[in-house]
């Protein structure tokens, strides 16, 4: 029962990868369509933005299907780093793209020109607009059923995209009924910096994870509380935490009494182990035992 519970919920997040690459693909599509055709600078920062989110979605792709893949011999703690090696590749093209972006924007407001054919560009964002909000509850789905941090993460995209596409249906809506060509302008400069701000929490992200740079203080914090939990361990040193691609992996020494049979030190060991992987489904954990003397009474 429990080996089909992880192949489904294995499909389930293929398949929300797989819709995500898809989507991106049709509103790609449809932007560049819209762009053509009204020349918009907001429109032309969304355009950009669901093309980055097309390449994070299919590097989210690739790394939920080599995350199923064990370790071979030549990469005992997996692949997982290869995706922080692809998201620096793709900073450097999201930050000529935002630089772009600013600059058409600040070009805009030398030499206002009224966006043509608004009323395609209308129907095509709303459009863009209900395939995003699919995609979304759809990962919202996957990510209570799963879990899949992974696909959580992905979601980040597409719902930072939403918003982007209600700023330039306004944009359109007030160039095409109000005259206020000014807000194509203003809202491009937004989407601009939007994902000039999206660039560098990806490569900083990407860098700690390269770096191999510890958990978070309340992540630390909760696996001690899970590893004291257990009534004989004594104590616990060394902690040591990391995380590559989907997986985290955790070192540290037990203390228990030096009184313990090898064996049921062994158990121990296991036991405190298992807890751990309750909460944390995708980690490796090496622990070594340490041997204390008995406290006289």
């Amino acid at each position: 029962m429990i080996n089909l519970r992880k192949i489904s919920d294995t499909t389930h997040i293929r398949s929300a990868a797989f819709a995500s690459v898809v989507v991106a693909s049709i509103l790609i599509v449809l932007k560049f369509f819209a762009w053509e055709m009204t020349h918009s600078v907001s429109l032309q920062g969304s355009l950009i933005d669901s093309l980055l989110d097309a390449l994070a979605s299919l590097i989210t792709m690739i790394a939920v299907y080599h995350a199923t893949k064990p370790a071979d011999k030549e990469h005992r703690f997996g692949h997982g780093k290869a995706e922080s090696l692809a998201a620096l590749g793709q900073t450097l093209c999201i930050c000529i793209t935002s630089l772009w972006v600013l600059y058409e924007a600040k070009e805009r407001f030398s030499t206002p020109e009224p966006i043509k054919e608004s009323e395609i560009g209308i129907i095509i964002m709303g459009i863009a607009m209900i395939l995003t909000m699919i995609l979304i509850t759809y990962q919202a789905f996957v990510i209570k059923k799963t879990g899949s941090s992974a696909i959580a993460a992905d979601r980040v995209h597409y719902q930072s995209d939403f918003l982007i596409n209600g700023a330039v249906m306004v944009s359109l809506v007030g160039s095409k009924f109000f005259h206020l060509e000014i807000l194509d302008s203003l809202f491009g400069v937004f989407i601009g910096l939007y994902i000039l701000w999206t660039a560098l929490k990806i490569t900083v992200k990407a860098f700690n994870v390269l770096m191999d740079r510890e958990l978070e203080d309340e992540e630390r914090e909760k696996i001690l509380s899970i590893i004291k939990s257990h009534p004989e361990v004594f104590n616990v040193k060394d902690l040591r935490t990391r995380t590559s691609g989907l997986q985290q992996f955790f070192q540290l020494r037990l203390l228990l009494q030096e009184e313990l049979p090898l064996c049921q030190a062994d158990q121990i060991a296991c036991e405190v182990e298992k807890e751990i992987i309750k909460a944390y489904p995708k980690s490796q954990i090496i622990i070594r035992l340490e041997p204390i003397k008995k406290r006289s009474k």
